[in-house]
């Protein structure tokens, strides 16, 4: 008799031909995904603007309760942000493959679309709030050796970092801050439309996602800095802006990881 033995769960059994499917693209790659996102955006119309409203109301919410001084529950918000920010991006990616396919988008659907693998959805997620916090304590640890008066109030910051003030301190605090940062979007530029579209586990899918930042250095660093200024430019406008550039976000992302696993050459994978 032979034994069978079944995968494990959270590895998946053809991430080989994932791993073989991924491409190589330009320096302006980027560029023509950013194109697409705000076409989507425009075709996708009010169930797009949904997930950019959500996104902008999560940043009102953080910023209420950290000036209420409730700083235990803006942390909870934070977490609560890095929760459901996958979700609200699977929502946009769903829209986007409706209009990939040429039907109308369907924000009903989109809403449901994490339930397909929502195991694998938390422990992304979870590992991300992990990231945070330890970025967070780190925060904390740097600002108490470079300040000995305690945490700066928001003004005297940007003081200093304007002025270039305490330059130790600056170099410091961005230099492991940009690690952190770096190690999640590493980890996270298909990963979440991998779990969405194949169904993949997250393991397999953030190591996907390493083998993509390895193989395209140079577009994922343009990729990360236009991402970067998506996303300032709604934190700049009092979150204002995220109502059109979260989605922009999320619908370029979805272009991004049809051009870097086309679907004509990935395998189905199963969750």
């Amino acid at each position: 008799m032979t034994n069978s033995q079944a995968p494990h769960p959270l590895i998946d059994e053809n991430k080989d031909d994932l791993f073989s499917s991924i491409q190589c693209v330009n320096i302006g790659s980027p560029f023509v995904w950013l194109r697409g996102g705000i076409k989507d955006l425009f075709r996708a119309q009010f169930a797009s603007l949904f997930y950019g409203v959500c996104f902008a109301l999560m940043g009102w919410t953080i910023v209420f309760f950290n000036g209420a001084g409730a700083y235990g529950l803006t942390l909870a918000a934070a977490c609560t942000f890095m929760l459901l920010g996958p979700i609200l991006s699977i929502g946009l990616y769903s829209l986007s493959a409706d209009l990939e396919q040429n039907r109308p988008p369907n924000l009903r659907k989109s809403l449901a679309a994490w339930r397909g693998n929502v195991s694998n959805l938390a422990l992304f997620a979870l590992v991300s709030i992990v990231v945070v916090l330890i970025w967070a304590r780190a925060s904390a640890v740097i600002f108490a050796v470079f300040y000995n008066t305690g945490l700066p109030e928001i003004t005297d910051f940007a003081g200093a970092v304007t002025s270039f003030e305490n330059l130790d301190f600056l170099i410091v605090y961005f230099g492991i801050g940009l690690i952190f940062a770096t190690f999640i979007f590493a980890i996270s530029v298909v990963a979440v439309p991998l779990m969405f579209e194949k169904k993949t586990d997250a393991i397999t899918a953030s190591l996907a996602s390493l083998a993509v930042v390895a193989k395209n250095p140079g577009p994922m660093i343009l990729w990360a800095i236009i991402l970067v200024g998506l996303i300032s430019i709604g934190f700049l406008t009092g979150f204002l802006g995220l109502i059109y550039t979260a989605p922009i976000a999320g619908h370029a992302t979805w272009h991004a990881y049809r051009s870097l696993i086309p679907v004509n050459r990935s395998t189905e994978l199963r969750g």
